[in-house]
């Protein structure tokens, strides 16, 4: 990492610098980095929510940095320290880099925690799909339930082999500890083949008032979205988190000048993080665009619709979203809408970032 990143990183105040304070190797390609709290005089600067993602500045020659988002595998809830758990892959730069360089005492420039894929209520039981990898965000979602909420909790977990199944002791340990309330079933490919619709379906617990979250390979979720359909959860019950590499470099990136922003447009009202805001949002511009211009510390990752980071609540008037990957009919339906991809579209607009 340059002298120039490490100091952006002391003065923006929309980054974080996390020291690895343990390394645990999950298999024999995967290993989770446990951080210590960069928090100071007794705060806790690293808040976050199960399910939640944070993004990483990874060295690069090439490049000077690149930027990549790893879910939190722990729980705010029961977990001392934040940890993230990566997997090699295939070509995937970062995640090799994390692998081969992980060391207690390196320390990364990272974003604050950010992401949609969290659970807005805790009062059903849950079904959780993973795959892979993707057991990552299941991981914090299931670890929190199970922790300081009393609904039954369903895992399935789909792997190469039962060599491959990360976090496979803590599994053990929970479901040894809650044995009324967790159920993990493996689906091992090198046993049964590839999931199957009609396979996960046999396996699905008869639950229809539960709500449901996935996470792994999109081919893997809409099959196991499909299973859950035939199991008659309503299309709001299910939630899918996807995985996403960002082209763009939030770590390199340069705020517009506030002049390209404050005449003519439409009124925004916005309240970012309790603060109050005023400004216009010119013709054709997102709103995130608008708030950076004005000075608005407004939380953003990827810029392409696709992270969910920069995700708002829409309280007064109508946007239009150029891309949407990440919000699901249960979130647009509750209001929800992507500041990177947003033009206001009505006389007037007021937004909510919590």
């Amino acid at each position: 990492m340059t002298i120039e990143s490490i100091a952006a990183a002391e003065t923006d105040p929309r980054r974080l610098r996390l020291r690895v304070e343990n390394v645990i190797e999950e298999t024999s390609d995967a290993l989770t980095l446990v951080f210590a709290d960069p928090g100071t005089d007794g705060t806790t600067a690293f808040r976050y929510r199960p399910g939640q993602f944070v993004t990483l500045e990874i060295p690069h020659a090439q490049h000077t940095s690149v930027a990549r988002c790893y879910s939190l595998s722990s729980s705010p809830d029961c977990d001392e320290r934040p940890a993230i758990s990566v997997k090699r892959t295939t070509g995937g730069y970062a995640s090799n880099w994390l692998c081969d360089n992980a060391v207690v005492g390196l320390t990364l420039s990272a974003l604050h925690p950010a992401g949609t894929f969290v659970p807005p209520r805790w009062d059903k039981p849950l079904i959780l799909f993973a795959a892979g990898s993707g057991i990552t965000p299941i991981m914090s979602i299931l670890k929190t339930a199970l922790a300081i909420h009393n609904q039954r909790v369903e895992l399935i977990y789909a792997n190469r082999s039962p060599q491959s199944v990360m976090f496979a002791d803590t599994l053990n340990d929970l479901t040894q500890r809650y044995p009324t309330r967790l159920d993990v079933r493996h689906w091992f490919e090198s046993e049964r083949g590839l999931p199957t619709h009609t396979g996960l379906r046999e396996i699905i617990p008869s639950h229809a008032d539960s709500d449901a979250y996935l996470c792994g390979p999109a081919s893997f979720m809409d099959i196991a979205c499909a299973a859950l359909d035939s199991a008659g959860l309503p299309p709001d019950a299910i939630h899918r988190e996807a995985f996403a590499s960002i082209e763009t470099n939030p770590f390199l990136y340069t705020a517009p000048r506030a002049s390209t922003a404050m005449h003519g447009g439409t009124p925004v009202t916005a309240e970012v993080e309790g603060e109050d805001y005023s400004f216009f949002c010119p013709p054709d511009t997102v709103l995130l665009d608008a708030m950076l211009a004005q000075g608005i510390d407004a939380p953003f990752v990827c810029r392409e619709g696709t992270c969910g980071a920069c995700a708002f609540t829409l309280t007064a008037g109508e946007v239009e979203m150029r891309v949407n990957e990440t919000l699901d009919d249960y979130e647009i339906k509750k209001g929800m809408r992507l500041a990177c991809q947003s033009v206001p579209v009505s006389d007037s607009v007021a937004i909510v970032i919590d």
